[in-house]
């Protein structure tokens, strides 16, 4: 494979960030991966994580706009996000899961990146009246009014996968989503849990296949993009 890609990834000590980052240094087609983080990155057995495409800039997220040149790659993917409870106000949730999606989004435009793929969720939506919802559904309107020649808008649902925390409230979702899974056998259902390296794994194969335009995946379309990569 000759394709030499250049990808910027924010989000990455996160559940899809880490597999996606994992993925893109497994990947042939990516030469080069950088990633902002505020905290070293180790691998499995604790050891700081290092690779030959993987260059790391310790930084945090209000200083994007200093590492502009970072944002001059072919793809950013976008995994930040957080809880009300972890960020502590509602106002530091919309930095982290808007604000900082948003500028991450504009620098790429200005920079000239092609592709912008960003981790929001299923129930996203503007006018919404849960917060939650309606702080990705605002997220999502505003990197998309940015007009990227390609952008992949990831909703899952409920995420499957190894936490360093516990989330009570999303345990309990996943808990009641298996148990209703066997009605919704025959169909795939976009409020079904789905694991985060299936998410990971069609980011990554929706990169490497770019489409022009805005695109909204969720369930089906991620684990079809998912298993036609492997």
């Amino acid at each position: 494979m000759t394709t030499a890609y250049r990808a910027l990834l924010l989000g990455a000590t996160g559940l899809i960030g880490q597999a996606v980052l994992a993925r893109l240094l497994a990947h042939p087609a990516w030469a080069r991966v950088t990633v902002f983080t505020r905290r070293p990155l180790v691998d499995a057995a604790g050891n700081p994580l290092a690779h030959d495409k993987l260059v790391v800039r310790e930084t945090g997220l209000d200083d994007m706009d200093a590492c502009a040149d970072d944002f001059a790659v072919d793809q950013v993917f976008c995994c930040l996000g957080t809880t009300l409870r972890k960020a502590g106000s509602k106002a530091a949730f919309r930095r982290v899961d808007h604000d900082y999606c948003v500028e991450a989004a504009r620098l790429a435009r200005r920079q000239g990146a092609d592709h912008f793929l960003v981790v929001s969720a299923v129930n996203a939506n503007p006018r919404a009246r849960v917060f939650y919802s309606r702080i990705k559904g605002e997220m999502e309107a505003a990197v998309e009014a940015l007009n990227f020649p390609s952008l992949s808008i990831i909703q899952p649902s409920l995420l499957l996968g190894n936490r360093q925390e516990f989330r009570l409230g999303e345990q309990v979702g996943i808990w009641s989503a298996k148990a209703l899974k066997p009605l919704a056998g025959w169909s795939d259902a976009s409020w079904l849990p789905i694991e985060s390296d299936t998410v990971a794994q069609a980011m990554v194969a929706a990169a490497a296949l770019p489409e022009p335009g805005t695109r909204r995946l969720r369930y089906a379309a991620l684990r079809s993009l998912a298993a036609s990569s492997q």
